[in-house]
Parts: C-alpha cells; sequence; structure tokens
C-alpha cells in the first residue's frame, strides 16, 4: 500500500460511515447518546477534506486523525482519532507499507484505543472488534497470506466481534450506566469499528 491507497481508505470510510450514520446512531440512541453515527460521519468528512498530498502514508493517517478529533463530538472522536494518528506514527515517513508494516499499525491503533478508553475484550466498546481484528490479521500474516488477505481475515473478525457484543453487559461508557438493559443491543463502536475494517478491506481488495 501506498499513501494513494490509505487516502482511499479514509475516503471510502467516510462513504461507508455516511451512508451508516442512521443505523449506528440508532444503535447509539438504545444504549447511549444517540449521536454515534451523525458525530463519527462529521468526523470522517472532516478527515477525507484533510489529506495531505505529496506524503507518506503515516502523514495520511495522522492528518485524518487530527481532523477526526476535532470536528467528531462524544468520545468517539478521541479514540478514533487516537487510533489512526497511533497508526501514523507507527508507520513513520516509510513511503510503502508492507503486510507486516500494516500489521504493526493496526496494533498501535489497538494500543491507543485500550490506553485512552481503558477497556478490555468483552467490555462492549470499540475494542471487542478490533482486538479480534487485529489478532487475525497478526494470525493470517504467520501463515503467509499477503497484505489483502491479512486484512480480509481482520474484516471478517471485526464483524464476528461486533455481533458478539449483543449479548453482553457494558462495563465502559454511558451504556455501562444500564447495566443489565444494555444486554441485547450491538454496541455502535464496535459496529462502526467493523464498517471501517470492511471498507479497508475493499480498497485492498482492489489491487
Amino acid at each position: 500500500m501506498n499513501a494513494a491507497d490509505l487516502a482511499a481508505w479514509i475516503r471510502h470510510s467516510a462513504e461507508l460511515v455516511s451512508a451508516d450514520a442512521e443505523r449506528l446512531t440508532r444503535l447509539d440512541a438504545a444504549i447511549g447518546d444517540g449521536d454515534h453515527g451523525h458525530n463519527l460521519d462529521r468526523g470522517f468528512r472532516a478527515a477525507a477534506g484533510a489529506l495531505p498530498e505529496d506524503a507518506p502514508p503515516g502523514k495520511v493517517l495522522i492528518a485524518a486523525g487530527r481532523a477526526i478529533v476535532s470536528k467528531t463530538g462524544g468520545a468517539s472522536g478521541p479514540l478514533y482519532g487516537t487510533a489512526l494518528r497511533r497508526a501514523g506514527k507507527a508507520l513513520g515517513d516509510a513511503g510503502d507499507v508492507d503486510a507486516a508494516a500494516l500489521g504493526a499499525a493496526l496494533r498501535a491503533a489497538l494500543d491507543g484505543v485500550r490506553d485512552l478508553g481503558k477497556a478490555a475484550e468483552g467490555d462492549k466498546t470499540m475494542v471487542d472488534a478490533l482486538a479480534p481484528a487485529v489478532a487475525a490479521y497478526e494470525a493470517a500474516l504467520a501463515d503467509g497470506a499477503d497484505l489483502a488477505g491479512c486484512v480480509r481475515a481482520a474484516a471478517g473478525a471485526a464483524a464476528r466481534g461486533a455481533e458478539d457484543t449483543v449479548p453482553m453487559q457494558a462495563r465502559k461508557g454511558r451504556a455501562s450506566y444500564l447495566g443489565p438493559r444494555s444486554v441485547g443491543h450491538m454496541d455502535p463502536g464496535a459496529s462502526s469499528t467493523a464498517l471501517l475494517l470492511r471498507g479497508l478491506a475493499d480498497v485492498t481488495g482492489e489491487g
């Protein structure tokens, strides 16, 4: 992958989030503030408009992360912004991103989300989609899969992880205030995380 590919991912993610904003907001209305989809839509639109030209891949992600923090309300802005900035920093100034480098960037993104949100798997948050996605990516890489294959594995694991939040009781965020009433609802952050990884799979699969 190169900078153009990662910029294409951010733009495609903006399109996917915009198309799915109402569903994400409905998910959030059930157990949160009811603004996740619209907030994320605003943030990714800003990110798509803030992508630098003639910059290495890492700088593309850092710029997108900064825009998301600036324009996205609620908890999702800092979390997604941190994820993208940490991923960008992990890539450094390299001009091309191979499968190992992208895996390291995704691991850095997960670490950033965990550091900021203090959430673990099972807490019913975006970590429940992102952590299995990173694990699946790393397992596929260890098995010799190419970059696109690793991303497909990650996207599939993220989708399953989001579904797995439905029977969980939330232990973090506003949803945790509901206690047992949070059971039976998909976590909106896990759902949007799965959406973004699906977008990455779409972009890497085009090659």
